[in-house]
């Protein structure tokens, strides 16, 4: 999707659904939820101390590859079910 800058307030589009329209709620809800399913890595709590940047790295590459494994079995689940 093009990003287009826009120079005045009057070349924005129109908003699709209007402030206090029953549906907007459902659409922020639904944009919520699938934020929720499809886009939240997830992080162990804590603060982690490391002696140096290759151990960083290391385990900063492990939380990618588990969050990309939980992604791919979220992924398969909904197209299973």
């Amino acid at each position: 999707m093009p990003v287009r800058k826009l120079r005045r307030g009057e070349e924005m589009p129109e908003p699709w659904l209007d402030r206090g329209d029953p549906k907007l709620y459902g659409a922020i809800a639904g944009v919520w939820s699938f934020g929720d399913r499809w886009g939240s890595p997830r992080f162990p709590p804590g603060v982690y101390k490391h002696r140096s940047l290759e151990s960083m790295n290391r385990l900063s590459e492990e939380w990618a590859e588990a969050n990309f494994r939980a992604f791919r079995e979220r992924l398969n689940r909904t197209r299973h079910a």
